[in-house]
């Protein structure tokens, strides 16, 4: 009907797509979609038709996408054991720890219960890691793209 390509409709579709859901994501204001659309090109009506459709559809996209999170397990509890080795039959001078951690997780309210085993060398590494990770999340680059991720 409309004489253009396949390809053409499939962008343009595709396009508006990812403008609604990046604009409701972000919960970006009226003058900032304005703004955003207006550097598009489109005309004036065009651009009042889409920021009335924004405007319009904004918390219906942000429940859908919402529900389309994947919902990822949460910490209840760890238990942990150190284990040692001090000898064997081969070797009677030895001395081997593990750390044995049993790590209980709630998923839609169900719980369910991961056991990882690791040496103390490797525990060490994966604590400074993640420690390394807080202090990141504390600086004001990282404060700055989690305000807008809500």
């Amino acid at each position: 009907k409309l004489n253009i390509g396949v390809d053409t409709v499939q962008h343009g579709v595709e396009g508006l797509t990812y403008l609604l859901t990046e604009s409701s994501k972000l919960m970006i204001s009226e003058i900032d979609f304005q703004d955003s659309i207006h550097a598009l090109g489109f005309s004036d009506e065009l651009n009042r038709s889409l920021l009335q459709l924004y405007l319009d559809n904004r918390k219906e996209i942000r429940s859908i996408l919402g529900e389309l999170s994947p919902r990822l397990p949460s910490y209840h509890s760890l238990e942990w054991r150190l284990d040692v080795q001090l000898a064997s039959r081969s070797l009677r001078q030895q001395i081997k720890p593990a750390v044995t951690m049993k790590l209980h997780l709630n998923q839609n309210e169900d719980q369910t219960a991961q056991v990882l085993q690791t040496d103390p060398a490797t525990l060490l590494h994966l604590i400074q890691q993640l420690e390394q990770a807080l202090g990141e999340m504390k600086t004001n680059h990282c404060r700055r793209i989690v305000r807008n991720m809500k």
